[in-house]
């Protein structure tokens, strides 16, 4: 089944991809790989889903904040690929959440990604990861994720 049937049968609706804010661009393709630059969460309302794990965000809202953005970077990867089936493999994800000093379940939020890559392209999803406790990340997100994937 194509990775586009797919997202349709889960009821996945791609994001307009996010612009660059700066001086980078939000892909890079070296050889058979495309790097990410960190993306964050996006709500339904279309603005940026903000909070502190361990302090005012909860494990599960933090699991759908990290979900949203496997959806972001998705979208970009179509945005740079135009063919999602040229995705060979999920490589590398990591995952990097806005936690307070004491918050320790860093890879329970990160998961949102992760189970997220695996509903989309199968074992092709299932992939090597970091999942580390930062205690701001820009604007007040809750979360942040780059991956590597390989292409064809």
């Amino acid at each position: 089944m194509s990775i586009e049937k797919r997202l349709e049968e889960l009821g996945i609706q791609l994001q307009t991809p996010a612009q660059p804010v700066a001086n980078y661009v939000t892909t890079v393709q070296t050889g058979n790989l495309v790097f990410t630059s960190g993306h964050g969460p996006i709500g339904d309302n279309g603005q940026q889903i903000k909070g502190q794990l361990g302090t005012d965000m909860s494990i599960e809202a933090g699991y759908q904040a990290a979900r949203s953005v496997g959806i972001g970077l998705i979208s970009t990867l179509k945005a740079a690929l135009g063919d999602l089936d040229r995705i060979q493999r999920v490589v590398k994800v990591v995952g990097f959440v806005n936690s307070a000093a004491d918050f320790l379940d860093h890879p329970s939020v990160v998961n949102g990604a992760s189970d997220l890559f695996v509903e989309v392209f199968g074992d092709k999803g299932k992939h090597a990861r970091s999942a580390v406790g930062m205690v701001q990340l820009p604007g007040g997100i809750a979360v942040e994720v780059e991956m590597i994937v390989e292409v064809e």
